[in-house]
């Protein structure tokens, strides 16, 4: 829960459609960022400066983690469905053997269905869970796969095509058939509603009740992280993620490449910690995991970083399974110290908070404080990327050695550069005043948002004794909760003097630009991004919303903010920053109190009475007034490739090469990284 997601309403959007030909490697300011557009998705890509940099010993490691990162992708495609591998391998055959035309309009439905399925890791939008659908007919869908080269389609033993297509067609076309990849609607059985492959003929009481049987104070591993929950023979028993276990084939890829990386870590810390990541994936121990966290955060010298594994638990309606994934990076220098100065007074921080003394960590362990620069993604962390991201997650592990908090810098740039130009602000912000504040500070205030997030928000606080783990007591609320206290953290905090004096923002114009730019997003233009008539589901949004919503409420009387009309037009006007800034300071007490005790139900009433519902007429008109702007509300990032060069059998040098397909990209990970059976 420890992850913060770029927000096109946080930064600004504009999107063009670049050509999707390979062409030769750009730097500097001639790069291309904008890639692929369809749907309602941007392709973009991103630079890795820097690398050129580094030694040959780095260079190799990062060869072998970006292997590694790589070779557990189609995990996260099982993970999220039981029966995306079986679609992804459909698709890919049909994309790379039919031999028909592939300009009519069916054709062109069909690739953008490719697309979305690949940029979501499944047949789930990678942001609303929802099901999405090809355009095309079943009856062409059909044609495609008939005139596709069959010996690579996912038929099982001695299956006819006719009967593939049988079995295909609920699995693609049935909008009633697994119909969300995680439900979190109140009241509802979510574990029985929710299409991912965590659970299998199980309820959430009895999943509550497994998992109520493990011990839940002290220094617990996290139980149920690495595994999936199902019946056998009437008995409930956990397939665990390990090698000779479920997703061994893949993990044994990882394995090879990260007992190579062990061989050239930088220095003796790194190669303890990924030591341990190995012993992990052979054994799948979680107390093992907990001794690699514990040494990964202790490794703060190597320039070279990687995260890997069962990491985040977003995708699972109670918070308790990790979804595969992997970011390599190596360390931003110049941009570190800006983060770095503000992990620095993390206990000035805690000390100064609006939280209730008995809430705050006496002593605030060991925050490691970088901007790194994206080398490779792989997982859930990819193609759609967070921005900021502090782990481990364990609350021992990090209240007891640290944690690691990072700004994703060369990713920040790459949206900051895509979204020049667009017309949102000009459409969106309530007064000429407001929209030059947030020009001119707004990439500043965003980057400050997302440090103070993952360096100080995911840091301070603490459990009262005795409670159990968030994840457990608050259950589907716990996700949401966790990132609005974080998110309040910085709101509070970015319009205090502290940042000014310690030489991270110029003044406080700075914090009024990302309140401006907060209340603006979680009243009104986060609604882009749903469905007229749906309620809000996903754990940011519903956090950005709860926030803005209960803050608007409370300072309603004294119009602390309000919805203005101009022109016929809705707007969020700020009239009183440093009364905003008291409540955010509200809220934050009080859902820390809430994390702090266990308070289910306080924290169930907060997020489905703020952070839920969505004004109708608002949100028919947001959706009218940003289609005008041809943005996509979502982007995502193509990869750069690593190629070794070899004389012999050894590496003398590794080179970076930025693709300009995703589609091509898309295609080659399928042929290279299809480690796993289509059911597992």
């Amino acid at each position: 829960m420890k992850r913060i997601h770029f927000s096109g309403f946080l930064l600004l959007g504009s999107l063009f459609i670049a050509a999707c030909s390979e062409k030769k490697e750009e730097k500097g300011p001639d790069f291309e960022v904008l890639a692929e557009s369809f749907a309602d998705l941007q392709v973009l890509r991103y630079q890795v400066p820097g690398f050129d940099e580094l030694s040959l010993q780095q260079k190799t490691l990062a060869y072998y983690l970006y292997e590694a990162a790589l070779e557990g992708r189609d995990i996260i495609y099982d993970q999220r469905g039981k029966h995306n591998l079986t679609i992804r391998k459909t698709v890919e055959t049909i994309y790379d053997t039919f031999k028909g035309s592939k300009t009519d309009a069916d054709w062109k439905h069909f690739e953008t269905y490719a697309g979305r399925m690949w940029f979501s890791d499944g047949i789930f939008h990678h942001y609303s869970n929802d099901k999405f659908v090809p355009e095309c007919s079943f009856h062409y869908f059909s044609e495609l796969v008939k005139n596709s080269d069959h010996n690579r389609l996912p038929l099982l033993e001695g299956e006819h095509i006719d009967d593939f297509l049988l079995r295909i067609k609920p699995l693609i076309y049935d909008l009633g058939y697994q119909s969300k990849m995680v439900d979190l609607v109140a009241g509802k059985d979510n574990i029985a509603r929710s299409a991912n492959n965590f659970y299998e003929g199980v309820t959430q009481k009895e999943v509550e009740a497994f998992y109520d049987q493990f011990p839940s104070t002290g220094n617990q591993p996290e139980w149920g992280l690495n595994s999936k929950l199902l019946k056998e023979n009437g008995k409930l028993v956990e397939k665990v993620w390990k090698s000779g276990g479920m997703y061994g084939k893949a993990i044994d890829k990882m394995i090879y490449w990260l007992e190579k990386a062990v061989s050239v870590a930088e220095n003796a810390q790194q190669q303890k910690a990924l030591s341990l990541l190995i012993e992990y994936y052979k054994t799948g121990d979680l107390k093992t995991w907990d001794a690699y966290n514990i040494a990964w955060v202790a490794d703060t010298a190597s320039r070279i970083d990687v995260v890997n594994g069962f990491v985040e638990v977003y995708n699972d309606a109670l918070g308790i399974k990790g979804s595969y994934e992997s970011v390599v990076s190596l360390k931003d220098l110049e941009a570190t110290k800006r983060i770095k100065a503000i992990a620095d007074q993390a206990q000035w921080f805690e000390d100064n908070s609006p939280l209730s003394p008995e809430h705050k960590k006496k002593e605030v362990k060991g925050i490691s404080a970088k901007a790194i620069t994206v080398i490779v993604e792989g997982g859930d962390a990819a193609p759609n990327t967070p921005i900021g991201i502090n782990l481990p997650n364990s609350d021992w592990v990090r209240k007891t050695h640290g944690s690691k908090s990072v700004s994703l810098s060369n990713i920040i740039h790459a949206y900051n550069e895509s979204s020049k130009g667009s017309g949102f602000l000009d459409e969106f912000a309530v007064d000429k005043t407001t929209l030059d504040r947030i020009s001119k500070y707004g990439n500043l205030s965003s980057d400050l948002h997302t440090d103070m997030h993952e360096c100080i928000g995911h840091a301070s606080g603490q459990i009262n004794p005795g409670i159990g783990t968030p994840d457990k007591t608050l259950k589907s609320y716990a996700s949401c909760l966790e990132e609005a206290r974080a998110d309040l953290v910085a709101l509070y905090y970015i319009m205090d003097q502290k940042l000014v004096q310690i030489g991270v923002m110029p003044n406080l114009e700075v914090g009024k630009a990302e309140y401006d730019s907060y209340m603006m997003g979680g009243l009104m233009t986060q609604l882009t991004r749903l469905k007229l008539g749906d309620d809000i589901e996903e754990a940011h949004m519903r956090n950005r919303a709860l926030n803005a919503y209960w803050v608007y409420e409370k300072g309603k009387a004294e119009k602390v903010v309000e919805f203005v009309k101009k022109e016929g037009k809705t707007y969020v006007k700020v009239n009183d920053y440093e009364k905003l800034r008291s409540l955010f300071g509200e809220l934050l007490r009080e859902i820390q109190r809430i994390k702090s005790e266990g308070d289910f139900q306080a924290g169930k009433n907060l997020v489905e009475t703020y952070g839920v519902k969505v004004n109708q007429s608002l949100h028919q008109e947001v959706l009218d007034r940003y289609a005008q702007l041809n943005i996509k509300p979502y982007k995502g990032f193509i990869q750069p490739r690593l190629v070794p060069v070899m004389d012999g059998e050894n590496i003398i040098d590794v080179k970076l090469e930025y693709p300009h397909s995703f589609f091509k990209q898309m295609l080659d990970y399928g042929r290279k990284y299809s480690n796993l059976p289509t059911y597992n």
